[in-house]
């Protein structure tokens, strides 16, 4: 055999382990902006929003049910759904998807001009 042709036969397979290698970093890195990095800042959002969750607030559940908060702990919450009163169910902070703040669908009062009542 011939060295030359031995040590070209080295390079070349060395030159396609590094290039799947650089295959493989630019698909982790693809998969990371695509996939990973999304969810984490989903993550983040959904954590300041429960971080913030307070008595009063609108919240839609997990399994699709709309209440009203009227209790927070640390990792629990107790949710009133419905017009009746005695329907207070306590659940994880977890379970809870979406948080409209109480003062965010209250429309404030317009002052009502008063009419005079003066006669000519």
């Amino acid at each position: 055999m011939n060295p030359v042709l031995l040590s070209g036969q080295a390079a070349a397979g060395g030159s396609g382990m590094i290039m799947m290698v650089v295959y493989m970093v630019i698909i982790f890195g693809v998969m990371y902006f695509l996939a990973i990095r999304p969810q984490k800042k989903e993550q983040k959002r959904m954590a300041a929003l429960l971080s913030t969750m307070e008595v009063g607030d609108t919240v839609v559940t997990s399994s699709g049910f709309y209440g009203t908060v009227i209790q927070v702990s640390e990792d629990d919450c107790i949710v009133e759904f419905g017009n009746n009163r005695n329907c207070r169910i306590p659940m994880r902070k977890s379970a809870i998807v979406e948080v409209e703040k109480a003062s965010d669908g209250v429309a404030e009062p317009t002052p009502v001009p008063e009419k005079s009542t003066d006669k000519k």
